[in-house]
């Protein structure tokens, strides 16, 4: 319908031009948006206001020339001008009446459009570091970046998927010398264990692994490792240095396992993680086209090509030693180490060369899905990017906050460290698949979010997705007690037929209109990146879907009236599962 207003007032401006009273189009189309007040009709436009100074006229006098140029089209019932200047359109009901036929012909690809162009873009999210299990909190990033990138490819968007694996770093060697400390205690070695090692009991079961298929190979006596530590950080207490003390561990457990020996405890660790967490996401509904390792993108050298890049580009100098990025240049609170005074290189450094990669690789517009605790980091990565010649509005950073998980009106704590967390597998057991990623995606990514289990799991009208669910259940429903009864349908619109003049109610007007507003509603929430647009659609819908069931009858005695109305609930039933697939939720036949 909006097209369709669209290109008529395009006419008439194209006509007005031909004509003289305005010199030229505007290089943006005048918006054509939908009314908020049914009273304005269904469409509005700003045509006369943004074209009245170069035509030298009051917007209602140059609203009124349009008016009178626009064609005569039978889906525009009514033309009105309203307050300084707005054009107001409403559309006839037959022009509604069109879309079953539309919608039961495209099926799935109802709502689809090449808005992108085929235009690539690359959409990184969850990259959660592989040191424990995901947890409920990983999952609302996961939701969310899943359905943010299925949205843009179903508007015409070449997506990329992608997962950085953070495969390098100090935490990884703390996660492997957890394992190994844990390994130890299986041994019978008496040891107390550092209070910032990684306590979960993911972190037994693989020091059980190791224990189990390689006995006391990766033996070293308690004494031993004692020995390695600095007196003062054998075993701090509330006032020691915890850091320094997990640190001297790594160090002593690399020097007593060789660099063979600790690499195999590190592999075990990451690859016993990270299958876990790709076995997670997969049961979730979520693939990626690539696992990109952060380990890999330092040994290509692409870290230090990263800094040489800035060095030569003069936005590096030294301090104390370690070498700083001057982001204060280009809008950062603060300069940023990139190599620290031991010669190694920081995350930040990482970062950077990572980003330089991903706008190497082509994408025209790169998007971060990354936690809200990430906020100060966003200028520091677009200051880079600056500084290397890129230009900072290809990266969109979506910040999105933790979900607060609650169990019987109670707050769930949640440490990955203390392994005193819900996992994203234990969640979605407990709820099911379907209510925890449409749950996840019902608010805007920088909004907190009260998950409420209970509520998930309620199979009422109060559920939101139930709720959803059920009205695309409902119509399957209406269609088995069709059979049962031996009642012959007609599913599909014939060419010649005129049912769908039949359909006159105004239940069935106001499904119609809801049901217009489907490719639009795409189209705005891939562009905008608020899945949650489509959650508020689909219970307007589906709310709308059983106004109409709890007030009408379907299966009537008129054979013409009973096809049209099982064809227009047949169309809201192809919507409402095209909606919940984009959200990866699954539209049940029966429940």
């Amino acid at each position: 319908m909006k097209a369709h207003i669209q290109q008529s007032l395009q006419q008439a401006l194209n006509r007005l031009r031909a004509d003289g009273a305005i010199r030229a189009l505007p290089a943006v189309p005048p918006q054509v948006e939908r009314t908020r007040d049914p009273a304005h009709g269904d469409f509005a436009s700003n045509a006369a206001m943004v074209l009245a100074k170069q035509a030298q006229m009051q917007p209602r006098d140059l609203a009124e020339r349009i008016v009178g140029a626009l064609p005569a089209t039978p889906a525009i019932a009514a033309v009105e001008i309203a307050g300084p200047g707005f054009i107001n359109f409403r559309i006839a009901d037959h022009a509604y009446l069109a879309l079953i036929p539309e919608i039961l012909r495209l099926g799935p690809s109802y709502g689809r459009s090449n808005l992108g162009a085929g235009r690539r873009v690359q959409v990184e999210f969850v990259s959660a570091n592989p040191t424990g299990p995901l947890h409920v909190g990983h999952g609302r990033g996961a939701a969310y970046g899943a359905a943010v990138a299925d949205l843009l490819a179903y508007v015409g968007f070449d997506v990329h998927r992608e997962y950085y694996v953070n495969d390098a770093g100090r935490q990884m060697d703390i996660l492997a010398t957890s394992v190994w400390l844990r390994y130890l205690e299986l041994c019978g070695e008496a040891l107390d264990f550092p209070a910032n090692g990684y306590k979960g009991d993911y972190v037994w079961d693989i020091a059980a692994t190791l224990h189990r298929e390689h006995g006391d190979a990766y033996r070293a006596g308690a004494d031993s490792l004692r020995d390695g530590l600095p007196p003062d950080e054998i075993t701090p207490g509330d006032g020691g240095d915890k850091e320094a003390h997990i640190d001297a561990l790594i160090a002593t457990a690399k020097r007593l396992l060789g660099d063979n020996r600790y690499r195999y405890v590190f592999e075990l660790g990451l690859n016993t993680i990270l299958d876990d967490i790709r076995d997670d996401l997969a049961q979730f509904g979520i693939t990626y086209q690539d696992w990109y390792s952060e380990r890999a993108l330092t040994e290509s050298g692409a870290v230090n090509r990263a800094v040489e890049r800035l060095r030569e580009a003069g936005h590096l100098y030294e301090r104390a030693g370690a070498l700083w990025f001057r982001s204060t240049a280009f809008g950062d609170e603060k300069d940023r180490v990139v190599v620290r005074e031991n010669g190694q290189t920081t995350y930040f450094a990482s970062d950077i060369a990572y980003h330089m990669d991903k706008l190497g690789r082509g994408f025209t517009r790169v998007i971060d899905v990354w936690g809200a605790d990430h906020h100060g980091y966003v200028p520091r990565i677009k200051a880079a990017l600056s500084a290397l010649g890129d230009d900072p509005r290809r990266l969109d950073v979506l910040l999105v906050q933790f979900a607060v998980l609650y169990r019987g009106g109670q707050k769930v704590q949640m440490s990955t460290r203390s392994g005193e967390f819900v996992t994203l597998r234990e969640l979605r057991r407990d709820v099911g698949r379907d209510a925890a990623r449409f749950f996840y995606v019902m608010r805007r990514c920088e909004q907190h979010m009260d998950f409420d289990l209970d509520l998930a799991k309620r199979q009422s009208p109060d559920n939101p997705v139930y709720y959803v669910q059920y009205a695309h259940a409902r119509v399957a429903s209406v269609l088995q007690q069709a059979a049962e009864r031996g009642i012959a349908l007609e599913l599909t619109p014939r060419p010649d037929s005129d049912e769908p003049s039949l359909l006159r109610e105004a239940h069935e007007i106001e499904l119609l209109k809801t049901l217009a507003r489907w490719p639009e509603l795409v189209e705005a929430a891939a562009l905008s990146e608020e899945p949650h647009q489509l959650t508020h659609y689909l219970r307007e819908l589906a709310n709308d879907f059983h106004t109409y069931y709890n007030a009408h009858q379907f299966l009537v005695d008129d054979a013409a009236l009973r096809d049209a109305r099982i064809q227009l609930i047949l169309a809201v039933r192809q919507v409402l599962r095209n909606g919940l697939n984009l959200l990866g939720v699954s539209a049940p036949e029966r429940m």
